[in-house]
């Protein structure tokens, strides 16, 4: 995947070092009522008095005290070797989804956020999250949320190496944003809860997601990046090493189907190739479709 001239979104947030804290002014403003509090009991009014004429100062020379110590919130790719990557397929997701609304009439593609974070994560719709839970979508903020480990743990722990698998990964989550601005979660997410027991629940979880797959192979097969030789394979062999039936079997020796929330590594391969060979978003109907 030669991505290094391609350009890079403007829609990428750095947020890493923000340890999920709620954002109340940022670190700044925890710094300066504890740097009040110590001025006050050392030095005592003639000291807030001085600490008063600094953040004035600062003030008048443009600087907001109350962002100092905070994490940065600003555009465009930071400090890993992944982040141009990200950047760079995000990008492409935005011209590819852009050409596919406006070829089926849905209008203008909303582009979504997409946030790098270190550790934890407190996001504007879905609380907080921290990196365990790996790459996610939050509808509700419809932003993206990335810690850049998980490209380590997905080549080191899942046997999944290789640009365009993190690339896959990135496509993905874009396919919950499509999902999303397109009314089709809210549909899935209304016939879950008319669901009687949680097999059935889990199986409507199984649909988002191997379309959500499906998306990303349509990506992939009208991305303008371009691929190298083994490319594709990649993003395959990413998909089969995150299927519920092979995490399972690997984290406890057994399988329990009616558990799945993103369906077998047969199905999330199959599903990719689906939108690759398509390359149109309508062969992804994985809600009507009796056979997954």
């Amino acid at each position: 995947m030669r991505f290094d001239d391609y350009g890079q979104s403007d829609n990428i947030r750095n947020r890493r070092g923000e340890g999920g804290r709620p954002q109340m002014g940022g670190g700044g403003a925890m710094l300066l009522v504890c740097l009040a509090r110590f001025v006050m009991g050392r030095f005592g009014i003639g000291g807030l008095v001085v600490l008063g004429g600094g953040f004035f100062l600062l003030s008048s020379m443009g600087i907001n005290p109350l962002t100092l110590g905070s994490a940065p919130v600003s555009s465009g790719p930071y400090d890993t070797k992944y982040d141009r990557l990200v950047g760079a397929t995000l990008k492409s997701t935005e011209e590819v989804f852009a050409q596919i609304f406006e070829e089926n009439g849905l209008g203008t593609y909303p582009e979504p956020i997409l946030n790098f974070f270190s550790g934890g994560v407190q996001t504007q719709g879905c609380g907080f999250a921290d990196s365990a839970i790996g790459p996610f979508y939050c509808p509700a903020d419809r932003q993206i949320y990335i810690d850049t480990v998980f490209f380590d743990q997905l080549a080191e722990r899942f046997g999944a190496p290789g640009d365009f698998a993190q690339a896959y990964v990135v496509a993905h989550e874009v396919g919950h944003h499509v999902q999303t601005v397109t009314g089709v979660s809210d549909r899935i997410r209304a016939m879950q809860a008319r669901a009687t027991t949680e097999a059935e629940k889990n199986s409507y979880l199984v649909r988002l997601e191997l379309m959500a797959d499906c998306l990303a192979g349509v990506w992939a097969g009208r991305t303008a990046i371009p691929l190298d030789r083994g490319d594709v394979e990649e993003a395959l062999a990413a998909a089969r090493a995150v299927g519920d039936d092979t995490i399972q079997r690997r984290a406890k020796g057994r399988v329990v189907p009616d558990s799945f929330t993103h369906g077998t590594s047969e199905q999330r391969a199959n599903w990719f190739s689906t939108g690759y060979r398509s390359r149109d978003m309508r062969a992804c109907d994985t809600v009507n479709t009796q056979q997954l």
